[in-house]
C-alpha cells in the first residue's frame, strides 16, 4: 500500500545528496520544491479530508447525507497517485527546461498573468474538456471512475490517467505560460497549485461552507465560485454544472441546473439536522487506537485497527490531546489527576445523554468503559438521577452475554470464570449453572460469591463453586476471561484449552497450543447501507455485542433502560431478537 511512494525515493536522494555533501540546499533546488509542494498538497487534502468526515461540526450543512462505503473507500484508496504523476511531470518540465529552476521567490505580475491565463484559458478547456467526457462514448471509458455515490476531497483526484495528464495541462498552461512571458516565481508555483487543490476539495467536500447571505450580497460571486452544493449537482445530474471553479462558463454555454442556487440556499440556511435514532457512545482503548477514526485517517479506520509505523509521528499530538483538556492546572498531581478525570468523564457520558434526550435520540448505548460499575453503575447512576428521561439508556451486555454463551460447546460441563463478581461474570455464572454446567468462579471474595450463589435456583447452587487461584483450573479446557491475564496465569491452563473472553482490551495470546475467541462481536445484515468504519479490531460490518445490543434495543422498540445488572432471564429473548434481526454470530 506504500510501495508507489518509493518513487520519490531519486528526489529525496538528490536533497540529502546536497545536504551531506554539497552542505547545503540551495533556494533554487528544484527537488526540494517539487517535495515540498507535494507534501503539502497532500496536507491540503487530508486537512479537507478530516473537515468532511467531522460530522460532530458540519452534521446540519451535509449535502448528501449518507456515509462513505467500504467499497468507495477502497476504490478511492490510491487518491494520491496524481500527485506522483504531476512530481514526475514536473521533474521532466525541469530537466528539460532549465529557466524553470531559476525563478524569483515573487513577482506580483505573474500572479495578475497566471489568473488571466486560467480564467481565460484553463476554465473554458476544462469545460469543454469534461463535457466531452461525458458523452455516451467516452464516459463508460475515461470518467466513470469520477462518479463516487457519496462525495468526499477524495474523489476530486479519483480520475482515470488519461484525465489525469487533462488535467496536467489544465494547470500547466497558467504556470508555465506565465513563467514563459517571463512573470514566473517560486510563490506563484505554490501558491497556484495550493489553491487549486484547495478549491478542487472544496468542491467536493459534500459540505456546504458558503452561507447563501454571500451570494446574494455580492450576486457576481455565483459565476465565480463554484459551491459544494453546485458541484454536487454535477454528480447527480451528470448533464449539467460541467465548469473547473467558475460557473460563468455553464452560464454561458446554458448547461447550469437551475436548482443550483436554491439548494444552495435551503442547505446553507439549516440550523437542524434529522437526529439519529440510535447512538453508540464509544471510547478510545489507548492513545493509538484514537487515531483510528476517519476524520483523523479515513482509509486506515476502514480497516482493522493495528498499530501501524506511520501512526508513530502522530502519537504526541494524539497524547497531548488526550490529557490537556483534563490537566487544567500544571500544579496538579497524579493522584488529584485520575480523580479529576474520573469525575469528568463521568460528567461528559452524563452530557451526551441528556444531549441525546434534548435532540430526540431514541437509544443511546454505552461502550465498554462508559458503562463502567465503579464509574456509574452499569448506567444506573444517570436513570436514577434523571427519572424523566425519554432516551432509553442500554449497556447492551445481555447480548454480549449471550454471544459468550452461545459460542460455548453444548457437551462442555465445567468452565473456569475470571471477572467473575463484575455484572457479566455474574450473569454467564448464573445462566450457566441454570443449564447444570459447573462455574468455578475465580473471586478472593467470598461475600460477592455468596451473593451471586443464592441467586441461583437452590438446585443450581452447587453448580457454582469459589475459587481463588489459577491453579485450581489446571484441568478445565473452558476458560471465560473477565479479567486481564498475564503469561504466567495463561500456563495454569491445560494444552487444548479454548479462552472466550470479555476483557477490554482481549488479552496476548502466548500460548501456541491453546485458541483463543476475539471479543464478544456480531455481524451486521448485510443490507446496512453506509458503514466505512471499522471498530476497534473489529473486521468491516462486526460490531462489538454490547454495540449490537443496544440496536437491538432500538430496533424491537423496548421502552425499559438496560442499565445496572443483567436480567438473565433476557438473555435468550435478546439473543432471539437479535438473529430475526439479520444479526449474526462469528
Amino acid at each position: 500500500m506504500w510501495e508507489q511512494y518509493l518513487l520519490y525515493g531519486p528526489l529525496v536522494a538528490r536533497v540529502l545528496y546536497a545536504v551531506y555533501v554539497d552542505g547545503e540546499v540551495k533556494n533554487d533546488d528544484w527537488c526540494l520544491h517539487i517535495l515540498m509542494l507535494s507534501g503539502l498538497r497532500a496536507l491540503v487534502h487530508q486537512l479537507w479530508s478530516t473537515f468532511s468526515c467531522m460530522l460532530f461540526v458540519n452534521r446540519t450543512r451535509r449535502i448528501n447525507q449518507q456515509g462513505v462505503e467500504f467499497d468507495q473507500i477502497d476504490a478511492e484508496w490510491h487518491w494520491d497517485n496524481f500527485l506522483i504523476l504531476q512530481t514526475f511531470a514536473a521533474s521532466f518540465l525541469y530537466l528539460s527546461f532549465p529557466a524553470l529552476a531559476n525563478l524569483p521567490i515573487w513577482d506580483i505580475r505573474g500572479v495578475i498573468c497566471c489568473l488571466m491565463l486560467h480564467m481565460g484559458i484553463s476554465e473554458p478547456l476544462y469545460y469543454w474538456l469534461h463535457r466531452l467526457l461525458h458523452s455516451s462514448s467516452l464516459f463508460q471509458q475515461y470518467h466513470w471512475l469520477h462518479s463516487s455515490k457519496v462525495l468526499h476531497p477524495y474523489t476530486a483526484e479519483h480520475a482515470t490517467f488519461l484525465e489525469h495528464i487533462l488535467l496536467c495541462v489544465v494547470v500547466g498552461i497558467p504556470t508555465l505560460g506565465t513563467v514563459y512571458i517571463g512573470y514566473g516565481s517560486i510563490t506563484l508555483m505554490y501558491g497556484y497549485f495550493l489553491v487549486f487543490d484547495f478549491l478542487q476539495c472544496l468542491g467536493h467536500c459534500n459540505v456546504e461552507v458558503f452561507p447563501h447571505r454571500l451570494f446574494e450580497t455580492i450576486p457576481l460571486l455565483k459565476y465565480l465560485i463554484r459551491s459544494p452544493t453546485y458541484h454536487s449537482l454535477h454528480h447527480s445530474d451528470m448533464g449539467t454544472n460541467f465548469c473547473l471553479f467558475m460557473p460563468l462558463y455553464d452560464k454561458l454555454w446554458k448547461t447550469m441546473n437551475t436548482n443550483s442556487w436554491d439548494l444552495q440556499r435551503e442547505i446553507s440556511s439549516r440550523t437542524n439536522s434529522r437526529a439519529p435514532d440510535f447512538v453508540f457512545l464509544a471510547h478510545v482503548v489507548d492513545v493509538m487506537s484514537s487515531m483510528h477514526s476517519p476524520f483523523v485517517y479515513r482509509s486506515f479506520s476502514s480497516i482493522p485497527f493495528s498499530a501501524k509505523p506511520f501512526l508513530f509521528p502522530g502519537w504526541p499530538i494524539a497524547y497531548m490531546r488526550e490529557i490537556v483538556p483534563d490537566l487544567g492546572s500544571p500544579k496538579i498531581r497524579f493522584p488529584v489527576l485520575f480523580a479529576f478525570c474520573f469525575k469528568r468523564h463521568k460528567q461528559t457520558i452524563e452530557d451526551a445523554i441528556l444531549k441525546a434526550d434534548r435532540i430526540g435520540v431514541k437509544v443511546i448505548s454505552l461502550a465498554a468503559l462508559n458503562k463502567n460499575e465503579g464509574l456509574n453503575g452499569g448506567g444506573t447512576l444517570f436513570t436514577n438521577k434523571h427519572p424523566d428521561l425519554k432516551v432509553r439508556v442500554v449497556h447492551g451486555n445481555t447480548l454480549t452475554a449471550a454471544v459468550i454463551l452461545n459460542e460455548i460447546p453444548q457437551d462442555v460441563d465445567e468452565v473456569f470464570l475470571t471477572g467473575a463478581t463484575s455484572k457479566l461474570g455474574r450473569a454467564i455464572a448464573l445462566y450457566l449453572a441454570r443449564q447444570k454446567v459447573k462455574v468455578l468462579m475465580l473471586t478472593l471474595s467470598t461475600e460477592r460469591f455468596a451473593k451471586i450463589q443464592k441467586e441461583a435456583p437452590v438446585d443450581c447452587q452447587k453448580y457454582l463453586v469459589q475459587v481463588t487461584k489459577y491453579q485450581a483450573a489446571q484441568h478445565c479446557k473452558t476458560w471465560i476471561i473477565g479479567k486481564w491475564l498475564m503469561p504466567r496465569e495463561q500456563y495454569w491452563a491445560p494444552s487444548g484449552t479454548h479462552f472466550h473472553q470479555f476483557v477490554v482490551p482481549p488479552i496476548i495470546p502466548f500460548r501456541r497450543d491453546c485458541t483463543y475467541g476475539k471479543l464478544a462481536a456480531m455481524r451486521l445484515p448485510d443490507d446496512v447501507e453506509g458503514l466505512g468504519t471499522c471498530e476497534y479490531t473489529m473486521e468491516r460490518g462486526v460490531v462489538h455485542a454490547c454495540h449490537a445490543g443496544g440496536l437491538v434495543h432500538f430496533l424491537e422498540g423496548w421502552q425499559h433502560h438496560e442499565v445496572g445488572a443483567i436480567n438473565v432471564d433476557r438473555i435468550d429473548v435478546v439473543w432471539e431478537a437479535a438473529l430475526r434481526h439479520g444479526l449474526k454470530p462469528l
